[in-house]
């Protein structure tokens, strides 16, 4: 034996040597690893506590239970290499002796009085074990009827049901105590606490194992039958210890003690994930939800015409709509949006190039069907928040009226009005319209205040238009509404009804035709060229820049705008825009490089505009819009007062009363307006002068005898 030890020594001498510097210098840092490695505590070292602690264990008392382990299931196991304990000190075992009187005299006066009751009781010491209802020690040591254990046929040393944990772990482990037993320890003192052990069958278990562990997944037998071979039971329990199966059950046990959600010990770092992904996925949806708020806001169209493929938004020089490049712009910004849209891109460019049609399960949030659903969602939530103030105010009044659309769609607005706090005008919705029927109408009405749970039979009151679908007395919208609603009022548009005057007064004769003719006409004149914008802004001298406004067809103040704008205010034209415009258009018909047909049209509306007939009728109208105007933009104001409404109404009414044959009035701002324009016309160089006056109209027999 010493031969062969020397031989092996010089041959690891030799090959140390042999060694190159980087080889030794590895064989040095395995070495330290294995100390490093064996001074380390194990998983299942946690299971383990002190020697001392053995004896700290809990009385657990056991009705009709079997008696207590007296005997030693391990006497006959090899105590070779075993320590043994410590002597205690004499005073240490003259307090035990005392605390054991008191226990015993304790423990007889609990068995006299069980005795009285006719229940035979024992005491069995358990190591107390710790499960999620925590530790059980001392007077909360659980109560565990074996009787009960038996009728329901539990059996400890089998694998319990997961309802049946907290009753397995109170009852293991199972660990008969006697001075020299040392299986429950490892050989640095720490105690086994999965060690349990089975007296019917004098065989040992692993509680972890049993409780957590398939059966299958092991050929232990610490969980089949239990482990018999005594005499080499410190070889086996080792073994066991090592098991990567003992080793998964105790994770199970530590992670079911610390109480840890159900979800996460089954997903694992899924759920993290996941979590990540539904959090950055908000963060993207609350910045859409911004934008498409904002350009709602703003009244801008959401989509472009083309480019909002994913794959063309890194492609800055085309237009991918507003939307979208609201979104963009706001990516160069923000982290998270910015992740989100080179993701989308990457995906959409992979998929376009493998000439797959669709996107299949590829979600952007950014598509015109996310816009839609969110836009849909916004308006859902608007009209209920509609709904339950419109029921909270308990009546309404409503208003409809149709138009059509760039597509020539007739739609349909419904509008209520109510009364909170204040006044309210909300539009409930644009409804496309099939037919233009009373009955039609009220059947859209009733359809659309069904979808938003507001009753029909509450509206006080109805405003539309004069047409006759909607004013006839047997079949107009009115006339039906009100079997479905008695209490309604129908009001014919105020608004509407003054448009309609002021739109027969200003067409009824050739001279305010002709007046309002000429405005729209060299409005547009004026702006179709930018050679003549160019002059007219040369020319002017105005210090808002203010340019002519043409008359728009549905806006019912325009005549007004654009008249005043021309020819300022009644009786004071300090504002006015008549001597630009007359300079303007004198300046195109003396330029020889403009066509001639361009010429005559400047020259002829600049003679129209120096007659004294365009001015005194443009006069005329400014004193009616002067009266009319204020009037039409509070008729149109949203929330307004009805009372003052039909005050205003009133005094509009006696006022165009009282002026409708004041015509030295109108007569005097006319002779105003033609000296003021005169002198600025004379200030600038021009020759032009406005007319003082009406032309005589000569009489035919004065003609006859002239000649």
């Amino acid at each position: 034996m010493q031969q062969r030890q020397t031989v092996k020594m010089a041959k690891r001498r030799k090959e140390e040597k042999e060694m190159g510097g980087a080889e030794k210098i590895r064989m040095k840092k395995k070495k330290m690893l294995a100390q490093e490695a064996a001074k380390c505590a194990k998983l299942t070292d946690l299971f383990r506590t002190e020697k001392g602690a053995v004896a700290g264990g809990a009385a657990v008392k056991v009705i009709d239970g079997e008696g207590q382990f007296d005997d030693d299931p391990c006497s006959h196991i090899d105590e070779e290499g075993e320590k043994e304990e410590q002597q205690e000190k004499a005073e240490q075992k003259k307090e035990e002796e005392q605390e054991e009187g008191k226990q015993q005299e304790k423990a007889e006066q609990e068995e006299q009085e069980q005795e009285d009751n006719g229940t035979r009781t024992k005491t069995v010491t358990v190591q107390p074990v710790q499960t999620e209802a925590g530790s059980k020690t001392g007077e909360d040591a659980p109560r565990i009827d074996l009787n009960r254990a038996e009728d329901e046929g539990f059996d400890f040393y089998t694998r319990p049901a997961s309802k049946d944990l907290d009753f397995f772990f109170s009852y293991h482990p199972q660990q008969p105590t006697r001075k020299g037993t040392t299986i429950y320890h490892t050989k640095d003192g720490i105690m086994r606490k999965w060690l349990t052990y089975c007296k019917k069958e004098n065989s040992l278990y692993c509680t972890v194992c049993l409780a957590y562990a398939k059966p299958s997944a092991s050929e232990s037998a610490f969980i089949k039958g239990g482990m018999t071979a005594w005499k080499h039971v410190h070889q086996r329990i080792e073994e066991h210890e090592r098991n990567q199966v003992h080793r998964d059950s105790a994770e199970a046990y530590f992670m079911m003690a610390s109480q840890a959600d159900i979800v996460s010990l089954l997903s694992g770092k899924q759920v993290s994930l996941h979590r990540d992904q539904v959090r950055k996925k908000r963060q993207v949806m609350d910045r859409v939800i911004e934008v498409i708020k904002v350009i709602g806001k703003c009244g801008l169209s959401y989509r472009g015409t083309k480019f909002e493929a994913a794959y063309t938004w890194d492609n800055i020089a085309v237009d991918h709509g507003n939307f979208l490049e609201m979104i963009l712009l706001l990516s160069k910004f923000d982290v998270s949006l910015q992740e989100h849209v080179n993701e989308c891109v990457q995906k959409s460019q992979s998929l376009n190039k493998t000439g797959v049609k669709g996107r299949g399960s590829f979600v952007t949030l950014l598509s015109k069907t996310s816009v839609n659903k969110v836009i849909d969602v916004i308006s859902h939530l608007i009209k209920e928040s509609i709904s339950r103030e419109v029921r909270q105010a308990g009546m309404f009044s409503l208003q409809i009226d149709t138009t059509q659309d760039i597509t020539s769609t007739d739609q349909c607005a419904v509008i209520l009005r109510y009364v909170t706090d204040v006044v309210h005008e909300k539009l409930i919705g644009v409804v496309d319209c099939e037919s233009s029927t009373g009955e039609y109408f009220v059947e859209l009405l009733k359809k659309t205040l069904a979808k938003v749970d507001i009753e029909l039979r509450n509206c006080v009151g109805n405003s539309t238009d004069g047409a006759a679908n909607m004013q006839g007395q047997y079949k107009g919208f009115s006339a039906l509404l009100a079997s479905e609603s008695p209490n309604q009022v129908h009001i014919w548009c105020y608004a509407h009804v003054l448009n309609l005057v002021l739109g027969d007064t200003t067409s009824a004769v050739i001279e305010s035709a002709s007046l309002f003719s000429i405005v729209n006409d060299v409005a547009v004149f004026i702006k179709d060229s930018y050679k003549r914008m160019k002059m007219w802004e040369e020319v002017s001298d105005d210090k808002r820049h203010r340019r002519l406004s043409p008359i728009g067809e549905t806006r019912w103040w325009a005549k007004d705008q654009a008249l005043s704008k021309i020819f300022g205010c009644f009786g004071n034209p300090d504002n006015a825009l008549y001597v630009d415009l007359i300079l303007t258009l004198k300046r195109i018909v003396e330029d020889m490089s403009i066509k001639a047909h361009v010429r005559a049209r400047a020259k002829g509306y600049m003679e129209s505009l120096l007659k004294h007939e365009t001015v005194l009728t443009a006069q005329l109208f400014l004193r009616i819009f002067e009266i009319t105007s204020p009037l039409s933009r509070y008729l149109q104001t949203s929330g307004m007062d009805l009372i003052t409404a039909h005050r205003l109404v009133m005094g509009a009414q006696d006022s165009l009363k009282s002026c409708n044959r004041d015509m030295d009035g109108v007569t005097k701002a006319a002779n105003i307006f033609v000296k003021w324009a005169n002198k600025e016309l004379e200030e600038n160089g021009s020759k032009e002068v406005v007319q003082g006056a009406l032309p005589e109209k000569k009489n035919q027999k004065e003609e006859v005898h002239a000649r």
